[in-house]
C-alpha cells in the first residue's frame, strides 16, 4: 500500500473514520467563513426625486406596472400556472413559480423591505 501524507490541519473529532471528503468539506467550511468576514454594510435603493426623468421612468415601472393591476394579474396567473404544474407532478417549477408569484402579489411589502420606499 502506498502511503500518502498531506498537509491539512488535524480537526481531532470533526470527522468520523473513512470520511472521504474531509478537503472538500473543509474548503466549503473556509469558503463560509471567507464569505461572512468579507461582508460589506448595505446601501438602500431611494427613489429618485419627483419630476426627474428617472422618476418618470421608476413611476411607470414600478408603481403603475409592478404594484398596478399588471403585476396583480402576473401573480394571480403564475399561482394559476403553479397550481396547474402541481397537478401534472412538476413541484420544482411548480414551487419556484408560487415563489414568483408571491413577490409580484406582494410586491408593494417587497419593494418596500428592499429599501426602495418612496417617502
Amino acid at each position: 500500500m502506498k502511503k500518502t501524507t498531506t498537509c491539512m490541519i488535524r480537526l481531532g473529532g470533526l470527522f468520523p473514520m473513512g470520511c472521504k471528503h474531509k478537503k472538500s468539506i473543509i474548503a466549503l467550511m473556509v469558503f463560509g467563513v471567507t464569505c461572512l468576514l468579507a461582508a460589506s454594510r448595505a446601501n438602500a435603493f431611494n427613489a429618485p426625486a419627483a419630476g426627474t426623468f428617472a422618476f418618470d421612468i421608476y413611476d411607470i415601472g414600478v408603481n403603475q406596472i409592478l404594484k398596478g393591476p399588471i403585476g396583480f394579474a402576473a401573480g394571480v396567473g403564475s399561482m394559476v400556472a403553479a397550481s396547474v404544474m402541481a397537478i401534472r407532478q412538476m413541484l420544482l417549477p411548480a414551487a419556484a413559480t408560487v415563489l414568483g408569484g408571491a413577490f409580484l402579489l406582494k410586491a408593494d411589502s417587497v419593494v418596500a423591505s428592499l429599501g426602495a420606499l418612496i417617502r
